[in-house]
């Protein structure tokens, strides 16, 4: 795979899981609301897909020996990655209770997360269990401290 293409694609995957499963236990545990978890979700799908990939492309032109095509490959890549997997936190929203689509959203993600971080191991040669364990750590944190900020906020507004 070329390397502007996996940066792409590994970003997006990675910033759609982590920033949408923090939003939407955020305003999960704050709100208590589908409707708000779900305009999350749209907005993160939207909006940070954009700015995740306007950031790539930055980063890329920065880089003296990108071309312009490695450029906008890795800021194609960044954008659908993540808009398209920040969409299939909507199915289980949709389909389900929130709080059961909370549950099944995490158990999506945090699969997700593990199965990138086995490839980039293997890819790597280096220790499953500490890249793993390295990349669900800090999601784990990212997910327990929203959800902290979400009760403390719905305490202040009840």
């Amino acid at each position: 795979m070329h390397d502007s293409l996996r940066t792409g694609i590994y970003f997006g995957l990675t910033s759609a899981v982590i920033t949408t499963l923090g939003l939407m236990v955020g305003l999960h545990s704050g709100t208590h609301s589908k409707i708000v978890v779900l305009a999350g979700i749209l907005t993160i799908a939207i909006a940070d897909a954009f700015s995740d990939a306007l950031g790539i492309h930055i980063s890329k032109e920065a880089e003296s020996t990108q071309s312009i095509s490695a450029v906008w490959v890795a800021t194609i890549a960044t954008f659908l990655a993540k808009f398209l997997f920040a969409m299939t936190f909507v199915v289980p929203v949709v389909l389900f209770e929130i709080s059961t689509a909370i549950v099944i959203s995490l158990v999506w993600g945090l699969s997700i997360l593990t199965l990138l971080s086995v490839v980039i191991a293997r890819s790597q040669k280096t220790s499953l269990w500490k890249t793993a364990g390295e990349h669900l750590v800090i999601a784990v944190i990212v997910i327990a401290i929203t959800h902290w900020v979400g009760d403390w906020l719905g305490r202040l507004a009840a």
